[in-house]
């Protein structure tokens, strides 16, 4: 049985991060750093960041360093994303979605990007939501 993960907590951003460590990711040089924010959640802000690198992608917990994008919505237009009730250019079209650091690497990374979506979807499966 797998277990349910409640949307932004520890263990949910443990199961992104197991899900990325057996996935095969973009070739990335230098590495793309993505930064998740999101405000307002009951136990403060979540905060995790992808990395992309030489076939690599891993998942950490908190504020990266030196993000190359940060992405920053508060906790309802986060969860409507994730549940795909939103999408991520939707939110931001309309000032739901605040995206700092180099924006033009997310439209020149587009085909990386969706690979790092795939890998993802297992564990939005498993994801509940309070």
């Amino acid at each position: 049985m797998t277990a349910v993960l409640r949307f932004l907590s520890d263990p949910w951003i443990d199961a992104m991060a197991r899900a990325a460590e057996g996935a095969s990711g973009p070739l990335v040089d230098p590495p793309l750093v993505l930064q998740q924010v999101v405000t307002g959640h009951t136990e403060g802000e979540a905060a995790w960041s992808i990395t992309l690198g030489a076939g690599t992608i891993v998942v950490t917990h908190g504020r990266a360093d030196r993000p190359t994008v940060t992405f920053t919505q508060d906790v309802e237009t986060a969860t409507a994303v994730n549940r795909g009730e939103l999408s991520a250019q939707a939110a931001f079209m309309t000032g739901r979605l605040r995206v700092g650091g180099d924006v033009q690497v997310l439209l020149d990374r587009q085909p990386d990007l969706a690979v790092v979506e795939d890998i993802f979807a297992l564990v939005r499966a498993d994801t509940t939501y309070d």
